[in-house]
């Protein structure tokens, strides 16, 4: 019996090194290796051997079994071109693969990077779970603030700390202002891009996350003429020399004076209004900075924050905000 195994895989071994082309390896194979193949009808002939025989048989019926099976293998990836990569014909043309491209929300988050980093902004991130205290309570937010509400917010857990209280995905990036203002002394000059969550309804300007931009300036004799060269500036680089900026008295509970900006383009209009809101910004509210640790007696500054999505929408017309994040091949292709 061992002695037929063995004859069997040298002359399978001797077979194989005669086939010429893939349709004789698959004739080799279904002869050998098939179900109904010589080697194993060969093996299956171990269970009839004598009890004490059947150790040393299986030991060789493995070894001859993984002898044909490698060299089969082998054989097989000279037909197949495995081993070069290269089609049957290397004279036919290549195909050409679609490039990936960087999609239209990164690349507006860096083009506005790219405008501040000019005006001397560096970068500042932080993490977007957030505790109540850096998202609301540092930023001058009252306890009965409608943002506080579960139904605005997104709170990961219901247990609060006695300081930082319950933790929840960050609503804003101005949790990165704090952080920053609590590490580093003044003067600073940050930019804090990320991503943010509300409860809002989905629809053609709102979902459940999006990215915004923020940028804090913190140093001696800031002023609002500081604030309002920053933002026309910028607004002019982004949207282009012919864009008009306003700024409209608001309120936002960690700036005094607060406004919202709105911007306006020659001969364009958005659901026939020539004005849009764009951005909210403020001269920073000193209870802010005593949170901190910043003497507002010598130090005052600026904030500003803008949403990148709709900065992107104004930018290349994009009707609906959905369309961003369908990954619809044929509308992404068009940045």
């Amino acid at each position: 019996m061992m002695e037929s195994l063995v004859i069997l895989k040298e002359e399978a071994l001797a077979e194989l090194a005669g086939v010429a082309d893939a349709a004789a390896l698959e004739a080799w194979r279904i002869k050998y290796l098939s179900r109904q193949g010589l080697l194993p009808a060969a093996l299956e002939k171990i269970k009839d051997l004598p009890k004490e025989q059947r150790p040393e048989a299986g030991k060789i019926s493995n070894q001859v079994k993984q002898a044909v099976q490698v060299a089969f293998d082998l054989k097989k990836e000279t037909f197949s071109g495995a081993t070069t990569g290269l089609p049957d014909d290397p004279t036919l043309p290549g195909r050409i693969l679609p490039l990936a491209s960087r999609h239209v929300v990164s690349r507006t988050i860096d083009d506005i990077v790219a405008i501040f980093r000019r005006m001397g902004f560096a970068l500042a991130t932080g993490p977007e779970i957030e505790t109540e205290f850096y998202n609301f309570d540092a930023l001058n937010t009252p306890a009965d603030h409608p943002a506080r509400n579960e139904q605005d917010t997104f709170y990961v857990d219901q247990a609060a700390d006695p300081r930082q209280g319950r933790h929840l995905l960050r609503t804003q990036t101005s949790t990165v202002q704090i952080r920053t203002m609590e590490n580093q002394k003044p003067p600073i000059r940050i930019l804090a891009p990320g991503r943010c969550y509300r409860r809002d309804e989905i629809d053609a300007t709102h979902g459940v996350f999006f990215n915004q931009i923020e940028g804090l300036v913190v140093d001696e004799g800031i002023t609002l003429a500081d604030l309002k060269g920053t933002m026309e500036y910028f607004f002019k680089e982004f949207m282009g020399a012919d864009t008009r900026v306003r700024f409209r008295p608001h309120f936002f509970p960690f700036t005094e004076p607060s406004f919202e900006i709105d911007m306006a383009r020659q001969g364009a209009t958005v659901k026939g209004r020539e004005w849009l809101e764009i951005c909210g910004c403020g001269m920073v509210d000193p209870a802010v900075f005593q949170t901190v640790g910043v003497d507002a007696e010598r130090y005052n500054g600026f904030a500003f924050g803008m949403g990148v999505e709709r900065m992107a929408m104004i930018r290349h017309g994009i009707p609906d905000l959905r369309l961003l994040y369908e990954n619809d091949i044929r509308f992404l292709r068009q940045f």
